[in-house]
């Protein structure tokens, strides 16, 4: 759906190609006929921007875990099944990953029924695993966190590991851009800890200029990253003291250069923020998975959550500090960087890893 499923495809391909596999992404609301995939993509994002009340229903009916039957992602996968085991007999592929929850759905309801010939290893690229992740029919689970796979272990059969997250090799080194980020942002306003403020790839988020606001007021400046979104920067472009990037190309170095990541999804830029030793504090999430996330991560210790503005700016002021308690925060979100997600992909594939 956003741009963090696409990241984690492309990071994964990208360390396939470097061991010298063949790696092929693939958008499966792509493979779904009659425009339902774009379809399907506009409805998700329309509801997350603008009726956030929508998707948060959708959420409790479909996707939250809990006892009883309800409707499961296969009907529509499925769909797309007959172009995906068309795609895999041409290429010859050993092993199918799914990093989205509806194509989790559809490789598992092909492996079950025999239909599709390599392993199905899914990658959860969520902290908060919902129902939709899940089909038995899949081969492995990897995870983010091993609370993570404790809770796939318990809703199905399917042997679940815990493979940490999956970022760029330049979130976790020293990143040659940062100086120049930090120029940009002391030259901006001179003395005030630079604090990013996400809304993610489409650009959706509760009351951001009135964050950037109190942000501004308390001695703070607000980098805001509104990404696709160009209606959301030029009015966030018009609040005063606040920095509004355009689409940003140099995420390690931006991510080192800032003080605290404010985060609303608890998605790849949360991720990379703690492979980066950015401090995140979750803030007005975004409802259902993004919601679940950011508690999830704050119940880990990797981040703190906000429940007010108050809150928020007692958050930053500690960890925008030098000193042991934003080290120890750091250090936490650090610990999670620990598996390699595509050497358990190989393995079940039957390759050697590099």
């Amino acid at each position: 759906m956003g741009a963090g499923h696409d990241t984690v495809a492309g990071e994964l391909a990208r360390r396939a190609r470097e061991q010298g596999h063949e790696a092929q992404v693939v958008d499966l609301l792509r493979l779904l006929p009659h425009g339902l995939g774009t379809a399907v993509r506009l409805f998700y994002r329309s509801s997350v921007r603008h009726f956030p009340w929508a998707y948060a229903g959708l959420y409790h009916a479909l996707f939250r875990p809990g006892p009883g039957r309800r409707p499961s992602g296969v009907p529509l996968a499925r769909l797309a099944g007959g172009r995906l085991t068309d795609l895999v007999e041409r290429t010859g592929a050993d092993v199918v990953v799914p990093v989205f929850h509806l194509a989790a759905q559809l490789t598992g309801h092909l492996r079950a029924r025999g239909c599709l010939r390599p392993p199905s290893a899914v990658f959860v690229i969520d902290f908060a695993v919902h129902r939709q992740w899940l089909h038995p029919g899949n081969d492995l689970y990897l995870c983010l966190t091993d609370e993570a796979a404790r809770d796939v272990g318990r809703s199905t059969a399917v042997p679940a590991e815990t493979a940490g997250p999956v970022v760029a090799p330049g979130f976790l080194a020293p990143a040659a851009g940062a100086a120049a980020w930090r120029l940009r942002f002391e030259r901006y306003a001179p003395g005030r800890p630079p604090v990013v403020l996400s809304a993610g790839a489409w650009g959706a988020a509760s009351a951001l200029e009135g964050t950037a606001r109190l942000l501004t007021a308390a001695g703070f400046l607000p980098v805001v990253l509104c990404g696709r979104n160009e209606r959301l920067r030029a009015r966030l472009a018009g609040v005063p003291g606040t920095f509004v990037p355009d689409w940003v190309t140099d995420m390690p170095g931006l991510l080192r250069a800032a003080r605290v990541l404010v985060d609303n999804a608890a998605g790849q830029t949360a991720v990379q923020a703690l492979a980066s030793g950015l401090p995140v504090v979750g803030y007005r999430p975004l409802p259902g998975h993004g919601r679940e996330g950011v508690r999830r991560m704050a119940a880990l210790g990797v981040s703190e959550i906000a429940p007010d503005a108050g809150a928020l700016l007692h958050a930053l002021r500690r960890l925008s500090a030098d000193g042991a308690y934003r080290d120890r925060r750091t250090a936490r979100g650090r610990e999670l960087f620990r598996g390699d997600a595509l050497a358990r992909v190989t393995a079940l594939a039957g390759m050697p890893s590099g």
